[in-house]
């Protein structure tokens, strides 16, 4: 569990899983998504089922608070090669500086609890306010898969961003004291 003035990450659990469900279904967060279609209860207890035992995926509940506010996930963790792929979403009653402080835990349990060389994330290029986050979070864009994902007939770009465990050390301190609500950890 990552804690700090920031807000908390704890594992999600079974009894998170329909406040989960809802905030994934919100249309502003679905259309966001590779799958982008209402999830309905059985599905979301099926995808549970498989991912609350697999070595490779975390999900976290990001509080601030003490409230829920957001999910955020890793996935395709590889132990080997030090790297993993994230994702997150928020509440849709999430105040503004959400995203950013859940970014900031994300980062810090990446590399300080996983102990990750390379974190990564797709990001749809209809997104931008994701893409433009995270380079203020210094991620780098690796790559633009041209038209590689399709949604109702028409081709959409994929942004591919990553990150070095070394370069969130140098870019920590700075993102830290922009957080809004964080006075430090």
């Amino acid at each position: 569990m990552t804690n700090s003035a920031s807000g908390r990450l704890r594992p999600a659990t079974e009894d998170d899983l329909p406040i989960m469900r809802n905030w994934r279904n919100i249309p502003s967060v679905r259309e966001k998504m590779y799958t982008w279609h209402e999830i309905s209860e059985e599905e979301h207890h099926r995808w549970w089922a498989r991912t609350k035992s697999a070595d490779n995926h975390r999900y976290f509940i990001y509080e601030y608070q003490s409230m829920p506010m957001g999910v955020v996930s890793f996935n395709n963790i590889d132990v080997g090669n030090e790297n993993a792929n994230w994702a997150f979403y928020a509440s849709p009653d999430a105040e503004r500086g959400t995203g950013s402080r859940m970014e900031f835990l994300a980062l810090d349990y990446a590399f300080f609890d996983l102990k990750l060389h390379k974190l990564s994330c797709e990001v749809l290029d209809f997104n931008e306010s994701v893409i433009r986050l995270h380079k203020k979070f210094g991620f780098v864009e690796e790559g633009i898969f041209r038209q590689q994902y399709q949604r109702d007939g028409t081709f959409y770009d994929i942004h591919r961003l990553g990150i070095l465990a070394s370069e969130w050390v140098d870019k920590r301190n700075d993102m830290l004291t922009s957080i809004p609500g964080s006075k430090g950890v």
